[in-house]
């Protein structure tokens, strides 16, 4: 009979409404993501805090930066980075690795638990899972590498070549082409990371080792575009949802004369929070989709 056309976004929006009738897959993801993030928030903390104290920093030439003068203010924020870089390194050099590896643990448990309660016969492989997620944080790292380097690239091309040749720093053209590398390495990660997402859900299906799922990965046949498609979906949403928080952020400022500075922490709070927990929800109807696509194309097979 063959295998009936599915478009990714039809089963994007079919997954979505799906998740939205079940809060409890959310709510584990909530739950596992928060175990790790709260503790580390707590202890990136308490680290910046204790750094600043260390380090004297002048707040009042902070606060007296403006846009109107960006060659102070860059001279300003260079200074302060100079100052704050040793410490920030040192305790990077220890806090960084312990994050990461804590993070590969828990999110490959936490990953499973969800794809376990959307799917209860999916197989229980939280050793392959975290060779998996510890793969995909490497490729991240070396993409945010390239990124920087990319920025790097842009500042000496935009700033730091004219005021070499004794001309005035182009900043907008800097601005234009950071905006331009971020949107382009956010889209070039949505269609390259989908083998490195639906990986360990293989995993899980078809009860693989690390090396053979990955493998699986990209012989997925008709259903890798679909994949691709809901990834560069995830994509639009994200930047959806980090431009609303911005949005929402910015309410309050018309009365800012009025707005009380506890009242502007607990807004920004509440909008963070509320973000977070919707970054969260869209993390769910990815895997979701990933499951209902391969269920739709037997894995392609």
């Amino acid at each position: 009979m063959g295998h009936p056309t599915v478009r990714g976004t039809q089963s994007f929006v079919h997954t979505l409404s799906a998740c939205w009738k079940r809060p409890s897959l959310t709510a584990l993801e909530v739950l596992w993501r928060w175990a790790f993030g709260a503790p580390a928030a707590a202890l990136i903390w308490y680290e910046a805090t204790r750094i600043l104290g260390e380090t004297q920093i002048d707040f009042g030439a902070l606060k007296r930066m403006t846009v109107l003068d960006p060659m102070s203010a860059a001279a300003t924020l260079s200074q302060t980075a100079s100052e704050l870089l040793p410490g920030v390194l040192r305790v990077a050099e220890w806090l960084a690795p312990l994050l990461l590896v804590v993070w590969v643990v828990v999110a490959s448990f936490g990953r499973v638990a969800v794809l376990r309660r959307v799917d209860g016969n999916l197989q229980a492989r939280p050793g392959t899972v975290m060779v998996l997620q510890a793969l995909r944080m490497a490729a991240l790292a070396g993409s945010f590498v390239a990124w920087f380097a990319c920025l790097q690239a842009a500042a000496g091309y935009a700033v730091n070549g004219p005021i070499a040749a004794g001309l005035e720093p182009n900043l907008v053209l800097y601005c234009a082409l950071v905006i331009v590398t971020t949107l382009g390495m956010f889209t070039l990660w949505a269609v390259v990371s989908w083998a490195l997402s639906v990986a360990p859900l293989l995993a899980m299906l078809r009860n693989l080792g690390a090396g053979a799922s990955l493998a699986a990965a990209f012989k997925l046949g008709p259903v890798r575009s679909k994949l691709v498609e809901i990834n560069l979906v995830m994509g639009i949403v994200k930047i959806a949802l980090i431009v609303l928080a911005m949005v929402f952020s910015a309410c309050p400022l018309p009365f800012a004369s009025v707005a009380t500075p506890d009242f502007m922490l607990r807004w920004y709070g509440v909008v963070t929070v509320v973000y977070l927990i919707a970054s969260d929800f869209f993390h769910v109807v990815r895997l979701v989709s990933y499951l209902e696509l391969w269920k739709a194309y037997d894995g392609g097979a």
